[in-house]
């Protein structure tokens, strides 16, 4: 059974629909990329998924239940676009503040914070607030909070934008070493070399999936040598249904 599924998800604001009916499902101990451009979809759909945003119409399972789900969501971590971190506190205060949410104290909070940092390859300073932090290292902390109680399944959005290249590395090896450890992840990009890290992608374009599948699949398909080359192929193709009065093709 898939760890999370989601169905038929329509979601709008306003008069605007940015997802048109789309599903997925994820397996249990892979990372699974939504990878498409600025626009496309991919938060509004992160945010279906990890239960902070209910949509329209469509439903929402993890781990065989219900979402949005309160108790469901403690086996969850989601790492939104914009960093959730309390500015005004330090590395360790904000640490202390989430672990909480999960019963995490004392040298269990100690022991769970020094091993978040680490995966998420950030050194902090003890009396440093959050808000004198560069951008990357605010990326980092919020990584770190959302990986704080070693969560079973991971939904990371564009987890990381603004990062130096050698840590983007260094921490796609540590979700790697996550998913090897029985972990899952969802991870939203458009960075195709992050792409091709990911077991499977599924590709969105204004609110549908044009194409899902391994990166080997989706260049064999499209007889492409690039993942962009595949994009482009089905995002074309998609354009030519639509102007056809075709429906989506994902």
């Amino acid at each position: 059974m898939p760890i999370l599924s989601a169905c038929d998800i329509v979601q709008r604001f306003g008069h605007q629909e940015v997802l048109h009916g789309v599903s997925l499902n994820v397996e249990r101990g892979e990372i699974l990329g939504l990878l498409g451009p600025s626009g496309a979809g991919k938060t509004t759909l992160a945010n279906v998924i990890a239960g902070v945003a209910e949509p329209v119409s469509g439903s929402v399972e993890a781990f065989g239940e219900p979402m949005p789900s309160l108790r469901l969501m403690r086996r969850m971590g989601y790492m939104a676009q914009s960093d959730a971190l309390y500015t005004d506190l330090t590395a360790a205060e904000n640490l202390a503040f989430f672990g909480a949410i999960y019963g995490l104290t004392g040298a269990a909070l100690k022991r769970a914070g020094e091993k978040a940092l680490e995966t998420a390859h950030l050194t902090v300073e003890p009396g440093k607030l959050a808000r004198d932090y560069s951008g990357g290292m605010r990326r980092r902390l919020s990584l770190a909070t959302a990986i704080l109680h070693e969560p079973e399944l991971l939904i990371l959005d564009e987890p990381t934008i603004g990062l130096d290249p050698l840590y983007r590395v260094d921490i796609w090896e540590s979700f790697r070493r996550m998913t090897d450890a029985g972990r899952t992840l969802i991870v939203t990009t458009h960075v195709m070399d992050e792409a091709e890290r990911c077991d499977r992608l599924a590709m969105i374009r204004d609110g549908v999936f044009i194409a899902m599948g391994t990166p080997d699949e989706l260049r064999e398909r499209t007889g492409t040598a690039t993942l962009e080359d595949a994009f482009l192929h089905y995002a074309r193709a998609e354009m030519a249904s639509m102007a056809e009065g075709g429906g989506p093709d994902a």
